[in-house]
């Protein structure tokens, strides 16, 4: 069967086409590569002894995604993740990400809804939550105001899926994962941002690697144990088996509504200072780091709720933090040697 996965070569697509090739799947990896690298293909091709079809094309060309679905009609599903993502740079330049956010995903739905087959993975995040009253947060938390332009993205996204389902063909999931990190255990392949990264973990690894001269934590009076922020910080390895778990609900009809909705997380939640000391733990690398404002758009803590997607999806993590942490610090010293 095929799939297409947009965002294909970026740090999650990555590790779900590998996840899908290795169950068998044919997958067309699309990425604009404007937060990837070609290269990501060989890696994939390493791990799993199959080259995906690549195909560089840039989802907010109306014209390039009606093209791509021309060549591509026997899709069995199409699994989205292609998007801007940081937190900060959204606040910075919102329309860059209703732009990019917004018009892909409409684009691929008027092309998806024409195939027989209309199956829809969509890459959501905890963001929709805001500052969740109750932790953990489940599936039915309510949706809080957008604290970013990066977090409306995904709830008028989910919106935008929920009105077309009731109109059309369309079956969708939507997982809302919590804080992906961590690398592939082969180190073919892990998370390479373009530029100074905005996620914590990548910006861990590249202090150890003396490329950054110190880490910034982003406040230290939050009312948490520690004073730093919370987070539920997910494997990437265990995030990209989930959305082949999810993938063949809705090929196997599985599903009990148009659209369901998953929250992906370890239901355990790590400080920033934590995950620090975790680090220097399964590395021996000491960090320096230095406590400097609080960053807007954060929000005190987020962990997940693990009880629908174990009982519905049958999926939970198998990787730890130190996993995690010794993964992404085995692929940072690959990327640089």
């Amino acid at each position: 069967m095929k799939v297409l996965v947009t965002g294909g070569l970026g740090f999650i697509g990555s590790h779900t086409v590998v996840e899908l090739q290795n169950q068998g799947f044919e997958v067309v990896a699309v990425d604009n590569l404007s937060n990837s690298s070609e290269t990501v293909v060989d890696g994939i091709t390493r791990i799993t002894g199959t080259k995906p079809l690549f195909e560089n094309i840039d989802l907010r060309n109306k014209s390039q995604v009606q093209d791509l679905f021309s060549r591509h009609a026997d899709m069995a599903g199409v699994i989205h993740f292609a998007a801007s993502k940081a937190v900060g740079e959204s606040v910075e330049n919102p329309l860059l990400y209703y732009e990019n956010n917004i018009n892909s995903l409409v684009y691929l739905l008027q092309e998806i809804t024409k195939l027989p087959q209309a199956n829809f993975i969509f890459s959501s995040s905890c963001t929709v939550y805001g500052e969740s009253e109750k932790m953990p947060i489940t599936e039915d938390a309510p949706i809080q105001p957008a604290v970013s332009p990066y977090g409306n993205t995904k709830q008028i996204g989910e919106e935008i899926i929920k009105d077309t389902t009731k109109v059309t063909s369309l079956n969708s999931i939507l997982l809302r994962y919590f804080n992906p990190i961590g690398a592939h255990p082969s180190a073919e392949i892990g998370e390479l941002p373009l530029g100074v990264p905005q996620n914590l973990v990548p910006f861990i690894t590249q202090t150890a690697m003396g490329i950054r001269k110190e880490l910034s934590v982003f406040g230290n009076d939050y009312p948490t144990p520690d004073g730093t922020c919370i987070r539920d910080y997910i494997h990437v390895v265990d995030l990209a088996k989930a959305h082949v778990v999810a993938l063949q609900r809705l090929l196997q009809n599985k599903q009990t509504e148009k659209v369901e909705t998953f929250d992906l997380g370890t239901g355990k939640g790590s400080s920033v200072l934590e995950v620090i000391q975790t680090f220097e733990k399964v590395t021996g690398q000491k960090l320096a780091y230095k406590i400097v404002d609080r960053r807007p758009g954060d929000v005190i803590q987020a962990y997940a709720s693990t009880q629908k997607a174990k009982q519905v999806l049958g999926w939970q993590t198998e990787l730890s933090l130190e996993d995690a942490l010794a993964s992404a610090w085995k692929w940072e010293q690959k990327v640089r040697s």
